[in-house]
C-alpha cells in the first residue's frame, strides 16, 4: 500500500500536528484512565475497610449484650423476666446475623468465609438451645459456645485487618507500577514527539530552503540554474512561477545587454569620426588655428575621450552580463601602469586646474592588467567628475598586510547619505550634481566592484569624516582557486 503525503502545505501542517497530539492525547487519556481505575479501586478498599471494622465492631458489642443476656436468663427464676431477657435476645441474634451477613458479602479468602459461616452456625445454635430446656449441661454449653464464638469474632476482625493490608498493599504496588508505566510511556512520547517534529521539519524545510535559494539567486542576478521546487503542491506551484520569473528576468537581462553591445557599437563609429576629425584640427592639418580654436578644438577632444571612456564602460558591463569574467594574470609593474590612466586624464585635470596627490608604492602586481587598470580609470573618472574646479584628487596604492589597497579621494560634495547603500548597483547615479558637461551612465563604479570581485577583493565607500568621497578596493594577496602571489612590494 502506498502512502501519499499530503499535496498542500496546510495539510502537511495538519498532518505533522495530528502525528504529534494523538500521541500526546492518548498519553492523557490513558493516564485519565489509570488514574481513574486506581482512584475507584482506592475508594472500594476504604469502603470496604470502614464497613468491616464498623460490623465487627457491632459484632462484638452485640455478642457481649447477648452473652450478658443469656448468663442473666440462666440464674432468673422468674418466668415472666426470663421472657423478656429472650425477647431482647432474639432481637439481638436477628442483628448479629444481619453483621454477619453484611461481613460475609464483603470480598473475603476462603478461611474467612469459614470462619464467618461457623460463626452463624454457633449464634443459631446457641439461639436454638436458650429457648429448649434448661440444666446443669445447659449452662455449661451455652457459656462455652459463646467463648468459641467471641474467639471466633476476634479471628474474624484480626481476618479482615489482614485481608485490608493485603489489599491496601497491592493499591500501593497497583499505584507504583501505574506510576512507572506512565514513567515509561511519557519518557518514550518525549523523544518520539522529537522524532515526529524533525521529520516534519525535513518534508516542509526542505521545499522551504529551496524557495530561499531560489530567491537569493533571483535576487543576486544569477538566472543560470534552473528552479525546481519539490513538495506539496502549493509549494511547487510556487516553485514553477518563480522558474517562470526566471526565464523573464533572465530574456530581460539578454534583451538590455543585447541593446547595450548595439548601441555601444553604433555610437563607436561616429565617435571616432569625431575624434579623427579634432585630431587632425590639432595637428594643423587643414590649417593654423589661433589659440582660441585650439582650446576649442582640445574641449573637443577631452569629451570624445570621456564618452569613449562610457561606452567602453557600457561594453565591458555588458561582457561581464553575458559571461562569467575570468582573468588574465600577468606579471607586471603598478606604478606605471597607474601613471599611463593619469596621463590620459592630465590634460583634463590641468584644465580644470585639480590638483593630484599620489603615493604610489613600487610594487610588482600578479592580476589581470587590463581590468586593475579599469578599476583605477573609473576610479579616477568617478573622482574628476565630482571634483570642483580647483579641487585636489588623492591616489594611494600600498600593500597592508596580506592585501594590495588602492585608495581614491576626492575634495567634492561626496556621496550623499541615502546612496551609501546603492552606489555599486548598475545604472544607479545618485542625488548629487555631477561635473563636466557629459553626464555618467552610473556603471562606472560597477564595473569597478566587478574586476575587484573577480579577483576576490572587495571595493568598499569609505567613512571618515573628511570632505569628497573616498573608495578604497582592497585585493588580497592569494587568491583561493589558484594560490597565486597577486602583490608583492619591491624593497
Amino acid at each position: 500500500m502506498k502512502i501519499t503525503r499530503p499535496r498542500t502545505l496546510l495539510g502537511m501542517v495538519l498532518v505533522g500536528l495530528a502525528f504529534v497530539t494523538v500521541p500526546l492525547l492518548f498519553a492523557i487519556g490513558n493516564a485519565m484512565i489509570k488514574i481513574g481505575q486506581l482512584a475507584a479501586e482506592s475508594e472500594t478498599v476504604l469502603s470496604h475497610s470502614a464497613a468491616a471494622t464498623m460490623e465487627n465492631q457491632r459484632l462484638a458489642n452485640l455478642l457481649q449484650t447477648m452473652e450478658r443476656n443469656a448468663r442473666q436468663y440462666l440464674v432468673l427464676e422468674d418466668v415472666a423476666s426470663a421472657s423478656d431477657l429472650l425477647t431482647l435476645y432474639d432481637r439481638d441474634q436477628a442483628t448479629f446475623e444481619r453483621s454477619v451477613g453484611a461481613l460475609r458479602a464483603l470480598p473475603s479468602n476462603p478461611e474467612m468465609a469459614q470462619q464467618l459461616q461457623r460463626l452463624a452456625v454457633l449464634s443459631k445454635d446457641v439461639h436454638r438451645t436458650l429457648r429448649g430446656s434448661r440444666g446443669e449441661d445447659f449452662n455449661d454449653l451455652i457459656i462455652e459456645r459463646f467463648q468459641v464464638m467471641n474467639g471466633t469474632v476476634r479471628d474474624v476482625a484480626q481476618g479482615m485487618r489482614d485481608l485490608i493490608n493485603v489489599r491496601l498493599s497491592d493499591l500501593r504496588e497497583n499505584t507504583l507500577s501505574t506510576q512507572r508505566a506512565l514513567a515509561w510511556q511519557s519518557a518514550a512520547l518525549i523523544p518520539g514527539t522529537l522524532v515526529l517534529v524533525v521529520l516534519f521539519l525535513l518534508l516542509v524545510g526542505r521545499p522551504m530552503r529551496q524557495v530561499d535559494r531560489a530567491i537569493r539567486e533571483l535576487g543576486e542576478g544569477d538566472f543560470s540554474r534552473p528552479i525546481t521546487v519539490s513538495g506539496p503542491n502549493d509549494i511547487e506551484t510556487l516553485g514553477r512561477q518563480l522558474e517562470w520569473l526566471r526565464h523573464r528576468l533572465k530574456e530581460s537581462t539578454d534583451e538590455k545587454n543585447k541593446f547595450l553591445r548595439h548601441m555601444s557599437h553604433e555610437l563607436k563609429t561616429p565617435l571616432a569620426n569625431i575624434r579623427e576629425g579634432t585630431e587632425l584640427l590639432l595637428d594643423g592639418s587643414v590649417g593654423p588655428l589661433d589659440i582660441q580654436q585650439q582650446e576649442v578644438t582640445g574641449i573637443l577632444r577631452d569629451n570624445g575621450l570621456k564618452l569613449q571612456k562610457l561606452i567602453e564602460n557600457l561594453l565591458t558591463f555588458s561582457a561581464w552580463q553575458t559571461q562569467t569574467a575570468s582573468l588574465e594574470l600577468t606579471e607586471f609593474q603598478l606604478k606605471p601602469m597607474v601613471f599611463s590612466v593619469l596621463s590620459q586624464h592630465r590634460l583634463m585635470l590641468s584644465n580644470r586646474k585639480i590638483k593630484l596627490q599620489l603615493n604610489i608604492n613600487a610594487i610588482t602586481v600578479l592580476a589581470d592588467e587590463g581590468k586593475l587598470k579599469l578599476v583605477v580609470e573609473n576610479l579616477l573618472s568617478n573622482a574628476a567628475k565630482f571634483t570642483p574646479n580647483g579641487g585636489t584628487i588623492n591616489v594611494g596604492a600600498d600593500m597592508q598586510g596580506s592585501e594590495l589597497v588602492i585608495d581614491v579621494s576626492d575634495s567634492g560634495p561626496g556621496v550623499h547619505p541615502d546612496d551609501g547603500d546603492r552606489i555599486f548597483e548598475a545604472f544607479y547615479q545618485g542625488r548629487r550634481p555631477q561635473g563636466g558637461p557629459v553626464g555618467g551612465t552610473g556603471i562606472g563604479l560597477s564595473v569597478v566592484a566587478e574586476c575587484v570581485q573577480a579577483h576576490g577583493g572587495t571595493v568598499q565607500l569609505i567613512r571618515d569624516g573628511q570632505p569628497g568621497a573616498h573608495f578604497q578596493a582592497r585585493l588580497p594577496l592569494r587568491r583561493s582557486a589558484d594560490k597565486k602571489v597577486l602583490a608583492v612590494a619591491n624593497g
